[in-house]
């Protein structure tokens, strides 16, 4: 049987806020959070690409090598 996980503040360390999932924790700044969070509240994370910007990156990167390989 599959138990659903859930990400569970664990603790607040100085900027990071530290999220238990299922047997695994990691940080995230919080700064990235759009609410105060205190211990034990449960937090939804969702994750997006962002193709507009990613797209600008890669013009920009392949910009910069042109410059760093010429013939």
């Amino acid at each position: 049987m599959n138990e659903k996980k859930y990400c569970i503040v664990d603790r607040l360390e100085g900027d990071f806020v530290v999220v238990e999932y299922g047997k695994t924790t990691f940080d995230i700044p919080k700064s990235l959070l759009k609410y105060d969070v205190k211990e034990g509240d449960v937090i939804d994370i969702i994750i997006s690409i962002n193709y507009q910007e990613t797209k600008k990156r890669k013009k920009r990167i392949e910009k910069l090598s042109k410059g760093l390989f010429k013939e």
